[in-house]
């Protein structure tokens, strides 16, 4: 039997499951990465987002898509991620922010 899952879009208490509110989150990312869409294997010119990768102590390192062109952060510096959200996908965890911020 199979079960579905009932979470089908992305949501901030997924993301508290992962990520920690007590512990820093860490900016690994030297660039920011543009996601592109694609149709039937060729990649277009329309920018579908942004992607940044951050670490947190007891989780392995993971991306985080924005919808808007983020700001880049110096490399290691800690960051606070806006609206942080999660979606659960078969095995696989996703991340989504509105923005984030350098904290000082």
């Amino acid at each position: 039997m199979k079960i579905k899952n009932s979470q089908n879009s992305y949501n901030e208490a997924i993301a508290k499951q992962y990520i920690s509110d007590d512990k820093p989150i860490i900016n690994v990312s030297s660039e920011v990465e543009t996601q592109y869409n694609w149709i039937d294997g060729k990649r277009t010119d329309e920018v579908t987002g942004y992607k940044l990768y951050f670490v947190q102590e007891g989780v392995n390192p993971f991306a985080v898509k924005f919808v808007t062109k983020p700001s880049l952060t110096p490399f290691l510096s800690e960051v606070k991620l806006d609206k942080l959200e999660a979606i659960e996908i078969r095995s696989n965890v996703y991340f989504r922010s509105e923005g984030m911020r350098l904290v000082k």
